[in-house]
């Protein structure tokens, strides 16, 4: 069940919404300061955890290379694996 934020426009107030599977138009969504239905969803910052014993680095690596535009980089992300 994934945790949305959202702004709302009428008094600038951010708060985040638990939704629970339903569908987008049963939702009645309201700021909790103000009680505008004016709300606009924000893009989150991502947090993710590893499992004990992974071995897996704390954050992403990145390996620059010279290729045929010049220069590329790879991500490589923890835990991901191809």
């Amino acid at each position: 069940m994934p945790i949305y934020e959202f702004k709302c426009l009428q008094c600038n107030e951010y708060m985040e919404l638990l939704i629970m599977g339903a569908n987008d138009d049963q939702l009645e969504m309201k700021c909790k300061k103000c009680g505008s239905n004016e709300l606009e969803r924000i893009l989150s910052a991502t947090n993710f955890a590893m499992a004990a014993g992974q071995g897996a680095k704390s954050g992403p690596a990145t390996e620059s290379r010279s290729c045929s535009n010049g220069s590329c980089t790879t991500w490589n992300l923890p835990g991901h694996t191809r």
